[in-house]
């Protein structure tokens, strides 16, 4: 938005503001001619143009409310696919499981975001000893990202939630492309059988998985990763350490 339209907008709004503020028979726009509403018009833009302090408080209570709004319809989002958000029968949990709190990322292993968020995360979880994480592949970033994920999603199947976790932290860590040959020598060196895992990352069960969590991100108007679902809020991004800290006191003084 240009700032002729955003003072534009924002003028509209106190106009519409004054004229609901006003007694009835005190202000009435509708009933003004067209030289008196020009020249009402004019009045408040000189006033703005003039105080221009008076649009940066109006474009910070916009924010505040459209922020507050879309926290709002978060919530709803999130409680309306709770089961499929925490108890879905394929993600990956650890961390505390006996948390008082949890907190679920939607990950992708060839976004640098997330591949900054990893350590982040992984101190939270440590630091905290009170937190339950959950994990759910969302690879949208190309075809290696779903090779990524189908190798992660088929060393869960294929050995379990443990070597899972390693692949996982590996393939955060990993730097090249993610071709058939990196991931053979990825799963030998995690010590799991190469062959096994790499035939299994075309099975019908790994792509139900990945359409699973494709469809509740859809559900949850998730379209980019990191993605993090604490409680009953969402964090669309990346967040620092503190500030995930900050999130997860604030959940808890709830």
């Amino acid at each position: 938005m240009t700032s002729s339209r955003l003072t534009l907008g924002l003028a509209s709004g106190l106009v519409a503001g004054l004229a609901l503020a006003a007694p009835a028979d005190a202000f009435d726009i509708g009933a003004m001619s067209a030289p008196e509403r020009e020249a009402f018009g004019e009045a408040v833009r000189s006033y703005l143009m003039e105080n221009p302090e008076v649009l940066v408080e109006a474009i910070t209570v916009l924010e505040q409310r459209q922020f507050a709004q879309a926290a709002e319809n978060d919530g709803a989002l999130i409680a309306m696919n709770r089961d499929a958000i925490l108890d879905d029968g394929h993600s990956w949990v650890g961390g505390n499981l006996e948390g008082d709190v949890t907190l679920v990322e939607f990950v992708d292993y060839r976004c640098g975001f997330c591949r900054r968020a990893h350590p982040e995360v992984e101190a939270l979880i440590a630091q905290d000893g009170n937190i339950r994480l959950i994990l759910k592949e969302f690879p949208i970033l190309g075809e290696q990202s779903t090779l990524a994920s189908r190798f992660a999603v088929a060393v869960q199947q294929q050995a379990g939630d443990d070597s899972y976790k390693a692949a996982h932290d590996a393939l955060m860590e990993l730097r090249g492309d993610v071709t058939i040959p990196t991931l053979e020598r990825l799963a030998g060196e995690l010590g799991l059988d190469a062959p096994a895992v790499i035939a299994h990352m075309n099975a019908e069960s790994v792509s139900e998985v990945l359409r699973a969590n494709h469809q509740l991100a859809e559900r949850l108007r998730i379209s980019g990763t990191p993605t993090f679902i604490l409680e009953d809020q969402m964090l669309r991004g990346y967040l620092p350490l503190e500030g995930m800290q900050e999130m997860v006191a604030a959940v808890r003084d709830n």
